[in-house]
């Protein structure tokens, strides 16, 4: 797919901290994305989700949404993280199919893998046991998506993929001691 000015594009989540790299990367390529916030759509609400992508006709949607957080936020919220994940996946993935968007590229999560699994990570160990209990809603949650996306290409043709992420940290991480992720509790921690 070729992206230029002309592109339109969905960056669902693109406001967190993910997103908002994704979304500093296609301008930096002349594309200037829609970036939904939660109080325009709701993707855990199928009739606000095929809504907006009935709108909205992008040709691309990158779905970088989520609700989760640090280890204890995720033991604290599993059945919200479970349920929250797989209706934005699925709403997303379906209104995009429904509405003939060219492109999905769903982000996943490492937290997808297995909780015993070898370093490096490679593609082939991702089911070769259940994630680390404290992130299993989401990894979970994650997982499906790519049998989804799978699943829309094997029986409609649909054009996604999924991609894998590693640990992310970085510039405007977040360092809440409740609910970053890893990384950014260990640097606050020592500084």
């Amino acid at each position: 797919m070729k992206l230029d000015a002309k592109t339109k594009v969905v960056v669902t989540g693109g406001a967190g901290f993910l997103g908002r790299h994704i979304v500093a990367a296609l301008q930096k390529r002349d594309v200037s994305p829609l970036v939904p916030r939660t109080r325009e759509v709701d993707f855990r609400n199928w009739e606000q989700t095929r809504a907006y992508i009935a709108a909205q006709r992008p040709q691309l949607v990158i779905h970088a949404a989520w609700t989760g957080g640090g280890i204890g936020f995720m033991r604290n919220h599993p059945g919200t993280i479970a349920r929250d994940n797989l209706l934005m996946n699925t709403h997303v993935l379906e209104a995009c199919r429904e509405h003939g968007v060219d492109k999905f590229v769903g982000i996943g999560s490492v937290c997808a893998y297995p909780k015993f699994t070898e370093v490096p990570f490679k593609e082939e160990d991702l089911w070769l046991g259940y994630p680390e209990e404290t992130n299993a809603a989401y990894g979970i949650a994650k997982k499906m998506m790519l049998v989804q996306t799978q699943s829309y290409r094997q029986q409609y043709g649909f054009n996604g993929i999924y991609l894998l992420p590693v640990n992310l940290y970085g510039p405007r991480d977040n360092f809440d001691l409740e609910s970053s992720h890893v990384i950014p509790a260990l640097i606050r921690k020592c500084v």
